[in-house]
């Protein structure tokens, strides 16, 4: 039954038997620092990766950084993509919006009522004002930075200056603002030690875990810890769409391999 966005994800991710979030930060200069129309290459190569990869993948996210670099015609490419998935996958904006209430209602306006975005993710720095407006839909998901899966993110994340890390906090925080169902947590893969912890403020919520492949965090036990309490999401951005060098069978074939590698681990154990 489609009761909430989470349950839109979980059904999604069901359908297509997968639990893979594909990252769509599209850099043209990787592939070609000659591109005469970055804009061109950037909704073309979009819409390929889409065609080759839709029938498996049920997420996609794509990265705002990717597209408002170039102003008002990146916007434009993100729009038209959220409007090419047309609903046969969930599309999360990877914005990492964070501000008082009053900013994030519009920034919620935007990228679930203009842009067509079905979730966002969300930095929780200046508490639950930052959160609240994403959540008066409750078939609109909001992903919540918990513990990231970068090299410096302990410099605040894991700071005890009263004995509780403050990304324990976030996910206790987190935990009790879900009454519409439609939260979840970013926990990277590189992470994986803490989920138990997480897992004790945040039941039966989906977790969107970055870190698996270039950052190396370990896919398995991510995905093994994750099910424990909830769902995990795994989120491969460069390790597949930079494959081949933009070539479409290799992005493909990348994507397949991480499809089989996640449908061994939770139809096998969670």
């Amino acid at each position: 039954m489609k009761t909430n966005f989470n349950s839109l994800l979980y059904n999604k991710c069901k359908e297509k038997n997968n639990w893979l979030c594909l990252g769509l930060d599209i850099d043209p200069d990787f592939f070609n620092n000659s591109i005469s129309d970055p804009i061109d290459f950037l909704e073309k190569f979009a819409f390929e990766i889409i065609d080759s990869t839709i029938d498996i993948v049920p997420v996609y996210k794509p990265n705002l950084a990717f597209f408002e670099r170039y102003g008002y015609k990146g916007f434009k490419v993100f729009e038209k993509i959220v409007e090419y998935i047309d609903g046969r996958s969930i599309v999360i904006a990877d914005a990492k919006r964070g501000d008082i209430g009053n900013t994030c209602k519009y920034y919620a306006s935007a990228m679930f009522d203009e842009m067509g975005c079905d979730a966002i993710t969300v930095n929780p720095y200046m508490g639950s004002d930052s959160i609240l407006p994403f959540l008066k839909n409750k078939f609109k998901g909001v992903f919540v930075l918990c513990l990231t899966s970068n090299s410096s993110s302990g410099e605040l994340q894991n700071d005890t200056n009263d004995n509780t890390p403050l990304f324990l906090k976030v996910a206790k925080l987190v935990g009790s603002l879900n009454k519409n169902g439609n939260l979840g947590l970013v926990v990277g893969a590189t992470k994986s030690d803490f989920f138990d912890q997480i897992n004790k403020y945040c039941n039966k919520m989906p977790y969107l875990i970055p870190g698996v492949g270039h950052q190396g965090g370990d896919l398995e036990e991510s995905l093994i810890s994750s099910n424990k309490n909830g769902y995990g999401i795994i989120n491969v951005s460069r390790s597949i769409i930079n494959s081949g060098k933009g070539n479409l069978k290799s992005i493909r074939s990348a994507a397949l391999s991480y499809t089989e590698k996640i449908r061994e681990v939770v139809n096998g154990r969670a």
